[in-house]
């Protein structure tokens, strides 16, 4: 390495740390106030910061984001949109997911949609269950319904049978150490991990959760050996060399399309013979699909009778809470804007990688993924023949549900 190359590597390092220690001081602002953390996953632990509130963080940011580039100026792209949401911005929606999780907001054409509703109906035919407002339950009957005390030992019965699987899928060799803890929080979702380091935090809602056999080993896939080992990876490769990205997960920024897309997507690269779970898989795809059918509708103007009488036709067994508490994720809350679209955009782009059926490509791909915190555009290199992530375009106002 040339003396210039170095000077170069010192001060970008240096940046990074800069950006970090802002990111830091905004985390702990939003941790203060009872607000949702900026940091989900911490590849550096130990670092500490005093809090700065929002504004003193965008003027901040701002200031920085002339000496960056690359992965580290898409980073702070990141930051500054959210951070810009938060303080009353409203940007378009495409223009938002783009500065955020650094993909398109198109969607998918109503044809596609309704191609994996129908590939769904299948999946559900061959296990005997008829679509219709009672296909869900019956489903859960097939997967082995489980006592919500059994959950842990079932998940971690599964990690156990999965982990060497998914290491030899990706090369990795991270240790890591995982605690299972319960909680009961009025929010969307199941299960959550975050964490710090080799030590991995998953969380049960209790609320919202519902086990089976089959859902053990999804949730194993996606939350322990997805996120929790790919994010100890990072903190491996972090720890043993200089990395130009921040070591700082979070949700909003434009790695999350690969986690999010690959922790769901596991099942088919894996146990593309387990019926039951492949079938949980396609019905989860399709519900993502119609969800981002909403997502884009509703930021363009539709009103919210007709994406919740879009949606109770597209799923039949979900509530009207249900449907309501997803509506105002995608268009009110400002995190879930953005971080929802990573659920949809990911999800298809790793099914296709998938069903591809190029061994080679999905191993380099998949290794890949488990080296760093790769954007949508890392993704596109890797698979320059792919689908674009995010979806082709589709129709800005609802479509009718398919017809099942």
């Amino acid at each position: 390495m040339s003396r210039e190359d170095l000077v170069k590597g010192r001060a970008l390092m240096s940046l990074r740390d800069e950006v970090e220690a802002v990111i830091r001081a905004w985390d702990a602002y939003e941790v203060e106030h009872g607000e949702a953390p900026v940091i989900d996953f911490d590849c550096d632990p130990g670092g500490t910061a005093a809090p700065a509130d929002r504004l003193t963080v965008l003027r901040r940011l701002t200031g920085l984001r002339p000496k960056a580039s690359g992965v580290l100026a898409a980073r702070i792209d990141a930051d500054l949109a959210y951070l810009g949401a938060l303080l009353g911005e409203r940007r378009p929606l495409d223009e938002y997911i783009r500065e955020t999780q650094g993909c398109g907001a198109g969607g998918w054409p109503e044809e596609y949609v309704a191609e994996r509703a129908e590939q769904m109906r299948s999946a559900l035919g061959e296990l005997g269950i008829r679509w219709g407002a009672a296909a869900n339950a019956e489903l859960r009957e097939a997967e082995g319904l489980l006592d919500v005390s059994d959950a842990p030992d079932a998940i971690r019965e599964a990690v156990s049978e999965l982990e060497p699987v998914v290491r030899e899928a990706t090369g990795s060799t991270a240790p890591y150490r995982l605690t299972i803890e319960t909680a009961e929080v009025d929010a969307y979702w199941a299960f959550w991990l975050d964490g710090a380091g080799q030590d991995v935090r998953l969380q049960l809602n209790l609320r919202n959760v519902e086990f089976t056999q089959a859902g053990a080993r999804q949730f194993a896939l996606h939350e322990v050996l997805g996120h929790g080992l790919q994010c100890a990876g990072y903190t491996a490769v972090a720890a043993a060399e200089e990395v130009p990205w921040v070591r700082l997960l979070s949700i909003h920024a434009p790695h999350q399309v690969m986690q999010e897309g690959l922790a769901q997507a596991w099942p088919l690269f894996l146990l593309p013979e387990d019926k039951v779970l492949i079938a949980r898989l396609r019905v989860a795809h399709y519900c993502q699909l119609v969800l981002a059918q909403v997502h884009v509708s509703i930021n363009h103007g539709a009103s919210a009778v007709e994406c919740a009488d879009y949606l109770k036709a597209a799923v039949p067994w979900w509530t009207e809470e249900t449907i309501a508490r997803y509506l105002a994720d995608r268009g009110l809350n400002q995190q879930h804007r953005t971080y929802m679209w990573a659920y949809p955009a990911g999800f298809d782009w790793f099914m296709a990688l998938a069903e591809a059926d190029d061994a080679e490509l999905s191993r380099r791909v998949l290794r890949a993924t488990y080296q760093a915190p790769l954007t949508p555009s890392d993704l596109a290199e890797l698979w320059p023949s792919g689908p674009p992530v995010g979806g082709p375009g589709g129709p800005v106002r609802l479509p009718k549900a398919p017809v099942l």
